[in-house]
């Protein structure tokens, strides 16, 4: 991988929180392997597209339109370092690093590389007109247009690796989503993501290539 499973080792004792220790080693896991691995919080992962298999990306690449804030994107290649997305809880829980998360609870993405928070608002996506989904924010700097909450399809209770999901936006009422239409110039070949107000086959995403916190406890 470009940015391989060490890389993304160091990024832990980097800028995960001091007071977490590893009780037990985190698991390495490609899109092909591990399934089942519980995702925890704190964990960095990638999130695939189900229906066509790009992953959500960003870069420190602004829309050219609409909010102007960082723009996010499906990216076809695997191998690619801007893909990695940290599992954080919304502010003032008593969420640890390594819990378990269960569907129905409201989670935040931190883009890894910028550091910026996956957001959405009524601003209108640049190809398809729905609602745009972008990155915006800080490490101190982040507010509802950043809760998504986890909805696990089928009757899994806590999100895993193998488990499909959607991510509903609570303050726009829509679903992440992408689709086949794709970039001709600035992101040539990726695809548009953005959000939508109905469930669709299209809203479905899993958890695949990343570093998954071992379990340190669960609700």
């Amino acid at each position: 991988m470009a940015f391989s499973c060490f890389g993304v080792a160091i990024f832990f004792f980097l800028f995960l929180d001091s007071d977490f220790s590893f009780n037990s080693p985190p698991v390495y896991a490609s899109a092909a392997a591990s399934e089942g691995v519980e995702v925890t919080y704190g964990s960095v992962i990638k999130l695939m597209h189900e229906k066509t298999k790009f992953r959500l990306h960003s870069h420190d690449v602004p829309y050219g339109s609409g909010s102007g804030q960082q723009s996010v994107t499906g990216f076809p290649n695997v191998d690619d370092s801007n893909s990695y997305w940290i599992v954080r809880p919304i502010p003032d829980t008593n969420e640890k690093q390594g819990n378990t998360i269960k569907s129905g609870t409201i989670i935040r993405l931190q883009h890894m590389r910028t550091r910026r928070w996956l957001h959405s608002h009524l601003h209108a996506s640049p190809i398809s007109g729905n609602m745009e989904v972008s990155c915006f924010g800080d490490d101190g700097n982040s507010d509802t247009g950043d809760h998504w909450k986890l909805e696990i399809e089928g009757s899994g209770k806590s999100w895993r690796q193998d488990q499909k999901v959607r991510l509903f936006h609570v303050d726009t009422q829509g679903y992440l989503h992408s689709h086949d239409k794709k970039f001709s110039r600035t992101a040539g070949g990726q695809q548009e993501v953005c959000g939508v107000r109905l469930k669709r086959p299209d809203n479905i995403w899993m958890a695949s290539e990343g570093v998954y916190l071992p379990v340190t406890g669960s609700k």
